[in-house]
Parts: C-alpha cells; sequence; structure tokens
C-alpha cells in the first residue's frame, strides 16, 4: 500500500513524521457484573467520583485553552457529571448489580440512542457523550484516556475520529496535519481543519493501518497520504510552506481573468464573525445564520434584542450587502421555542420556513428585527427564508418581507424541488441562494453527517451540479419576466442578472468548485473568510468562457471523482498551487 485515498476536506500539502491517537477504550464485556463480595453502594460512587475527575481534567485544559476551543471542552466538561449520565449509571450498579465500567458504558448508550433519534446536530453530539463515556471508563480502570499525543516537534495526526474536546486542544503549531479514517465532510474535525487552516482527509479508509512513526506526504486537496516520500512530494511540501508563511490576501475584488464580476462574500454567524469577515475584505456577507445567536436560548429572544444583534453585523459592512437569513431552526439546530424534539425524522421535518406554520409571530417578529435594523444601518440588506419548496411558500415570505419594509425578499435552494421549480419560486422573491450542504445531502439521500457517505454526500455529484444548473436556468427565466427600469439601477450593476442566483455552501469556497458554479451562471459566492483569497486566486486565472466550458466538463462527467479530476485538469495552477 503506497498510497491512502479520503476526502480532502482543507487544502495543503506537508510531509511528516505520524502521530496516532490512542486507541479507542475497549468495551467493557456484556453483562459483566460486580466481583463477588464487591459493596455495591462504593462502587456505585466511585462512577460519580470518575466523572468528577474527568471533568476536572477537561475545565483545567479549559482554563488554559481561548476561543470556540475553550467553549467546546467546557461543554464536554459539564456533561461529564450529567447526572442524567451519572446517575443512570450508579442505579445499574446498585439495582442490577452491574460493573461500574459496564454501567457507564450503557448508561452512556442509553443517552447516545436518544440523541441519534433526533437526527442532524443532536446526533452528532452522540460522539460527545461516547467521549465523556470513554473518558470515564479509562480512569475507573486506571487507563490513559484516548486524546491528542503529546510531542514537542511538529507530526501529522492519524486518528479513527476525533472527539471535539480532542480538536479543541490541537495546537497548530504542531500539527501538521488530520487524518481520520472515519468523518464526513460536515463534521466537527473538518469544520475545525477549515478553520485553522490545517490539510485534513476525512473518511481515509484504511489510515488506521498506517505506522506510528511512519514519514507521509499528505494532499488536502486531493485528499491523499503518500506513504513512500520522494524528492517531488518534498518539493511540493516546501513550496506549500513557503505560501502558508507568506499567504495571499484578497484584495476585496473578485473578478475573472477578462474582468467579468464575480462578488465574494462572507458566511458569519455573529458580530465577531462579521469583523474577521470585513478584515479578510470580503465583499458584504452572502449568509448571516441567525440561528446561531439563539442557539442557546429557552424562549424567543425580544425584538429590540435581535435589533442589537443585527445591527452589530450591519455596521461592519456600511454600504455593503448582507444577506440575512431568517431562523433556520429544527433538525441540526434545534431551539426550544419553535422545534418538536419528538419528531422521528427531524432533517425532514418542521424545519426552516417551516416553522412559522405553527409559531408565525416568531418569523413576523423577526422581520420586524431585521428592518427596524436596516432601516439605521448604510448595509444593503436582503433577507432569505431557508426551507422553501413551493411557489405559494416563496409568495408568502415575500409577502411577509413587503409587509415588514425589507425590500429584498430571496429563498434558499436546499431542496431539489426548489431548484427544479426555481422559475416559479422566484416569481415573487427576488435573489435566491443555494445551500450545498443540505441541497446534496437531500439529492443524494445521504446524511451529510456520516463517514459512511462521504462519497455520496459530495458536491461535485453531477447530480447535485444539474440542480445549480436548473436553479440558475429558472432564475433566468423568472428574470426574464420582470420589467426593470434602467434609472433605477446604478452604473455598475446594469447587466446583473434580474434573479440573481449565489451559493452559500460549503462547495463555494473550493477553488476548483468555485469555477464551476461560476460557470454555470452563479453570480455570487459565499464562504469561510479563510477561502477568499485562495478562490480570489484561481478565479482571476479563468475567463468567463474558460468557466462555462469547464462547467460542462463537470455536468457531463459520470461520476464526481471524475467530475473534480477532469475540472482540475484544466486549471494546472490549482496543482501548482495545492489548492
Amino acid at each position: 500500500m503506497n498510497q491512502v485515498s479520503g476526502v480532502g476536506v482543507s487544502a495543503g500539502r506537508v510531509v511528516g513524521t505520524v502521530l496516532k491517537m490512542a486507541p479507542p477504550v475497549s468495551a467493557p464485556p456484556e453483562g459483566e457484573r460486580l466481583a463477588d463480595g464487591a459493596d455495591a453502594a462504593a462502587e456505585a460512587a466511585r462512577i460519580k467520583e470518575a466523572a468528577g475527575v474527568v471533568k476536572a481534567k477537561l475545565q483545567e485544559r479549559a482554563a488554559a485553552a481561548t476561543g470556540d476551543s475553550k467553549k467546546v471542552l467546557e461543554a464536554t466538561a459539564m456533561m461529564a457529571a450529567d447526572p442524567a449520565l451519572t446517575k443512570d449509571a450508579a442505579k445499574r450498579v446498585t439495582d442490577a448489580g452491574s460493573s461500574p465500567a459496564r454501567a457507564v458504558w450503557d448508561a452512556a448508550e442509553k443517552v447516545a440512542d436518544m440523541l441519534k433519534s433526533l437526527g442532524g446536530y443532536m446526533a452528532e453530539r452522540a460522539n460527545d457523550i461516547y467521549d465523556v463515556r470513554n473518558r470515564i471508563v479509562a480512569e475507573l480502570r486506571g487507563e490513559q484516556p484516548p486524546g491528542v499525543p503529546t510531542s514537542t516537534t511538529p507530526f501529522v495526526l492519524v486518528a479513527v475520529d476525533l472527539a471535539p474536546a480532542d480538536t479543541a486542544t490541537l495546537d497548530p503549531a504542531l500539527v501538521q496535519a488530520l487524518v481520520t479514517s472515519e468523518g464526513g465532510p460536515q463534521s466537527h474535525t473538518a469544520i475545525l481543519a477549515r478553520q485553522l487552516g490545517l490539510p485534513a482527509i476525512v473518511a481515509a479508509h484504511g489510515a488506521d493501518q498506517i505506522a506510528e512513526g511512519a514519514e507521509v506526504f499528505v494532499d488536502g486537496a486531493a485528499g491523499t497520504v503518500t506513504l513512500e516520500v520522494g524528492d517531488t512530494e518534498r518539493q511540493y511540501a516546501a513550496t506549500w510552506a513557503e505560501r502558508a508563511a507568506n499567504p495571499s490576501v484578497f484584495n476585496g475584488v473578485g473578478k475573472l481573468a477578462d474582468g467579468f464580476s464575480v462578488p465574494l462574500l462572507a458566511n458569519i454567524g455573529n458580530a465577531k464573525d462579521a469583523k474577521k469577515a470585513a478584515a479578510a475584505n470580503a465583499e458584504g456577507v452572502g449568509l448571516f445564520r441567525t440561528e446561531f445567536l439563539f442557539l442557546d436560548q429557552a424562549d424567543e429572544p425580544p425584538v429590540d434584542v435581535q435589533v442589537k444583534q443585527y445591527a452589530d453585523v450591519f455596521a461592519e459592512f456600511p454600504g455593503k450587502k448582507v444577506v440575512i437569513r431568517t431562523l433556520d431552526a429544527g433538525a441540526d439546530k434545534p431551539l426550544p421555542f419553535v422545534t418538536d424534539d419528538t419528531e422521528p425524522n427531524p432533517a425532514l421535518g418542521v424545519r426552516g420556513y417551516r416553522t412559522s406554520w405553527h409559531y408565525p409571530d416568531v418569523l413576523t417578529n423577526q422581520l420586524t428585527a431585521i428592518a427596524r435594523a436596516a432601516d439605521a444601518s448604510e448595509a444593503d440588506v436582503w433577507v432569505m427564508a431557508p426551507m422553501i419548496a413551493t411557489a405559494a411558500e416563496s409568495a408568502d415570505f415575500a409577502k411577509q418581507c413587503t409587509d415588514a419594509g425589507i425590500k429584498r425578499p430571496g429563498i434558499m435552494i436546499e431542496i431539489p424541488a426548489a431548484a427544479l421549480t426555481a422559475d416559479r419560486l422566484l416569481t415573487d422573491a427576488t435573489f435566491a441562494s443555494i445551500g450545498t450542504n443540505d441541497l446534496t445531502q437531500y439529492t443524494m439521500a445521504a446524511d451529510r453527517q456520516l463517514g459512511s457517505l462521504a462519497e455520496l454526500n459530495d458536491p461535485w455529484q453531477p447530480g447535485l451540479l444539474a440542480l445549480v444548473k436548473a436553479s440558475v436556468d429558472g432564475a433566468t427565466v423568472a428574470g426574464s419576466h420582470v420589467e426593470v427600469d434602467p434609472a433605477t439601477v446604478d452604473a455598475d450593476h446594469r447587466g446583473d442578472p434580474v434573479r440573481p442566483i449565489g451559493v452559500c455552501g460549503e462547495a463555494a469556497g473550493d477553488p476548483a468548485l468555485a469555477v464551476v458554479l461560476v460557470g454555470l451562471g452563479v453570480s455570487t459566492l459565499s464562504m469561510t473568510p479563510r477561502s477568499l483569497a485562495n478562490v480570489a486566486e484561481i478565479l482571476a486565472s479563468v475567463t468567463k468562457e474558460d468557466a462555462r466550458r469547464i462547467a460542462r466538463i463537470a455536468l457531463d462527467a459520470p461520476s464526481a471523482a471524475e467530475a473534480k479530476a477532469g475540472v482540475r485538469a484544466e486549471i494546472p495552477l490549482l496543482e501548482e498551487l495545492g489548492l
């Protein structure tokens, strides 16, 4: 075996020595019971003590961490002492005679099963429970808990997958790259790798067979780990290291080689994100995820509170476009005041715009708050609703926006039905943004959190690209029926699509895929600020006609892998830069 392949989720090329995560804690034998003569009460008490030790260790790590890492560690520490887990486990010892380790194992499985049944974001939290379970069992046994290995020299971390508490403590100065045999492109590991700018590959089946201490070449863009490192690989790594030491900076103007404008926007969740996006010279905001402001709220925030939250974001982009998405509650982002935690399949349930069917005041209040904040700011505020499926829903949302005083109502295209009927949905809505994360999983019937479905859940799938084209074609048809007074359009925007389509999913941050999206007719691309410079550099190397030709290659490909390979072959700069 000379090479292991997986799904590349963060670009970068490095040569490094492999260090592997400790193997997972082994499950106690099923039905394992207390030893003869053991004091059940005393053994049960050990569970609470072990959980307390785990909590203290996590809190100690949290105290030394900052930002998101600190929050993850603090949240995991709270889980370690969750009475729902420890009390259930203790009861299994005193009432059924289970061994403490087995009791913790079974109690954690019960909690994890409950979270999995909720789907999406809550299902992903099951991994946190397993992490806590493993740590408590290791403490009970006197074993070393699993975690990131310690090292004084840089290394490539290879693991089955990483728990949030592990990823939160990664030191980018030491960890050169991440390779996991499980996990998907939207897993916590993948998201963190992108944020840190670490080369990363997930779903790399066979990575667990790589020997500890082996020297490897990791190519994050290609999704490959090469086990025999030669001069070529070392040169690639050296070139990437030089680029990383002197990163390119986005100049704030996205355009193609022939001058065709492609505004590059940022995805954000709060005012802190907005500041980072503005500092990265984003041309605006293509996705403001408002639900992230309220995930820890038990009740609907008052209108005045919402106005302040939105205004803080708008203030960072005077004169620039800010696309704000109304609450995308439900599925992986449940909010107690609008979602039902008993739904059997939340991803296909009452989420996004659909929550307004049962809680209309929540949407009305949010639109009121957005309108008030927009009126008091200099930002060009556009508002879109998630999970729109029909023309009637689109028309209803557009009317609610108009009634609230919002001038640019739009929709998210995340459902195949919306892509296929975009001409009708954009009769009343004035723009659309394609959420490729959800549109991919719904198109391919593949849960985006499952590493086992990573190959299906790939935005390079020709089926997904066909739906992007269908959306753009539908928007063109809808726009042809709209009368526009040229006198009302400023010179900089004459010739812009009447019904523009943007992309705000993870696909927009892939430089190669960005070329395809532009070639399909997408007007704007929105991404994590870290991706702006790389996307801009690749787009500036092709003309509009190049992009159209390259997009056709991807559309005509029989598979996602062949689509990606065919496109990359047409853009040699990608290989040259390691993107």
